[in-house]
């Protein structure tokens, strides 16, 4: 499965936008993606890749998981990913 992919496609999902609308420079702001939209992404994410995403909805800022941009969420799901099937 295309880790890069498949993320951006959940996130296009939330944003209501095109998939190859999303750019891995983008944030999750840029895309018009609120706090319920996160959880709801990281919750997809979490089912599609069959991982748990460190990440605390309450506490974002104490969360061990960069949401800064597209890219970050990526890089820390293959991460996650690469860990668990390790």
């Amino acid at each position: 499965m295309d880790i890069q992919a498949k993320v951006k496609e959940i996130i296009a999902d939330q944003a209501m936008v095109d998939a190859s609308d999303v750019t891995m420079d983008q944030t999750l702001e840029d895309l018009g993606i609120d706090s319920l939209g996160l959880v709801e992404s990281i919750f997809a994410i979490e089912e599609a890749f069959d991982i748990q995403v460190p990440f605390n909805a309450n506490e974002p800022e104490q969360s061990d998981f960069d949401i800064s941009s597209v890219q970050s969420i990526v890089d820390g799901i293959k991460k996650l990913v690469a860990e668990q099937h390790a």
